[in-house]
């Protein structure tokens, strides 16, 4: 069967197959691509295109544009899965592309499944092609093409995302599904607007599982009617979009770490239930709770990196489900704590220091001095022992003579750093005035 085979009267092709649109007009979503004003619009209604990257969740259309185009297009159009095929395929097809133009000068419109699927040396194998002209290339990916397709091939190719389709829009399709002769109009369905509204809702975007979902329930209904009660009982649980190898687990993680640095607890509950919900690993939830309570927050509040690690150690010892509700005290906690990355920022300074500068010289009085000889060449002579004065502070120069006077640590004037901030400026008093004291008392020794 090829892609254009009529399967609108196979009893056996799935629901979403036969619903499948052919011309833009029954294409849903994906308003900013195809809108009027929309630029992959202009170029499948001007037959203007060239190569073109489809980059979007799965169910959101990619292959059903890859066939309007084919409808519309003056090109010989040819499916290529990236999951079934290898280079030897790639190659004949190529060949053939060549040959079409060469003596009948129809080029081909190549779409590729699942492009992400494909290793260097494959996505390489269709430049030639495609820089020629013989090919005109479509990849569908679910990955970031920055990161899954070559350089080479991403230069030569306009990538277009493609958006999870809104509810409103998936119940649209529904509702197509229950009217069109090739959908199940025959079954006269009887179903509730508050069912057909969760079935939507429920298909996170992607239309193939809407469609799948309203044909299993139709399957299993028996002439009933459908009703929230009834999807309850016949479909499983949604399956969330989040594959922890892939982009939407960094997007989601990324959401995660920016609520909580950004002091909304209600917003990183919610992304921590998504993580939770689509199976994440608590002890990489956990982690990441551990380095933000140093990153974002550090001295403000340290009892937050206190809290984090004991939140590790208990997701550890319980597990869960359980650990959700430490992860959640953990993250509430985080998230509304005073922020400070002064920490942070400090040690960055300070590694870049060492990169500029290299091994500078240790100062002769904090050296260490285990020997005579090291006594009799200077190491550790003058070294004032903080405890031994009153306030438990001598001023003397722990940095070496090339950066003295340098401060890599700030302390931001929030939470408990503020407190640190006022002890710093309290040191730093005593040792301008111990500084202040030793050119009065050298002058006075002058005069």
């Amino acid at each position: 069967m090829d892609l254009f085979s009529d399967t609108s009267s196979d009893g056996h092709t799935p629901l979403a197959e036969r619903m499948r649109p052919t011309t833009l007009k029954d294409v849903c979503g994906q308003q900013h691509l195809l809108g009027p004003d929309g630029a992959l619009r202009h170029l499948i209604e001007h037959d203007q295109l060239t190569s073109l990257i489809f980059w979007g969740p799965p169910g959101t259309g990619k292959t059903t544009l890859a066939r309007v185009i084919a409808h519309r297009s003056q090109c010989r159009f040819v499916f290529f899965s990236a999951v079934m095929h290898g280079v030897k395929e790639i190659r004949t097809i190529v060949n053939q592309a060549r040959e079409d133009r060469s003596l009948y000068g129809t080029r081909t419109l190549l779409f590729v499944d699942e492009i992400h699927r494909l290793n260097k040396s494959q996505q390489d194998a269709f430049l030639p092609a495609v820089e020629n002209g013989d090919v005109v290339l479509i990849g569908a990916t679910t990955e970031n093409p920055s990161f899954e397709v070559n350089s080479a091939l991403l230069s030569r190719a306009r990538v277009f995302t493609l958006q999870p389709l809104a509810v409103g829009e998936l119940e649209t399709l529904l509702r197509r599904a229950l009217e069109s002769s090739h959908g199940l109009a025959d079954h006269n369905v009887d179903i509730s607007a508050e069912a057909l509204t969760r079935l939507a809702a429920g298909a996170d975007g992607d239309a193939r599982i809407a469609l799948g979902n309203l044909e299993l329930a139709v399957q299993l209904s028996n002439g009933r009617r459908i009703n929230t009660d009834f999807l309850q009982e016949v479909l499983s649980q949604q399956s969330l979009r989040y594959d922890k190898g892939a982009e939407e687990h960094y997007n989601v993680i990324s959401a995660f770490i920016k609520s909580v640095r950004g002091s909304d607890p209600d917003g990183a509950l919610y992304w921590l239930a998504r993580m939770i919900e689509a199976g994440e690993d608590a002890m990489f939830i956990a982690r990441r709770l551990v380095i933000l309570a140093s990153e974002d927050i550090g001295n403000a509040d340290p009892r937050g990196l206190q809290l984090a690690v004991a939140a590790q150690q208990a997701v550890h010892l319980i597990g869960m489900p359980e650990g959700r509700i430490v992860l959640a005290q953990a993250t509430t906690y985080l998230a509304s704590a005073p922020k400070s990355n002064a920490s942070y920022t400090g040690i960055d300074a300070a590694l870049a220091e060492v990169r500029k500068s290299g091994s500078l010289p240790v100062p002769l009085h904090i050296r260490n001095a285990p020997t005579k000889l090291m006594k009799d060449l200077g190491y550790h002579a003058g070294y004032q022992y903080a405890h031994s004065s009153k306030s438990g502070y001598l001023a003397q120069e722990y940095l070496p003579d090339a950066l003295q006077g340098t401060t890599f640590y700030t302390p931001v004037e929030r939470g408990y750093e503020k407190i640190i901030g006022e002890r710093i400026r309290y040191y730093q008093n005593l040792k301008q005035q111990s500084q202040k004291d030793s050119v009065d008392g050298g002058q006075n020794s002058d005069a």
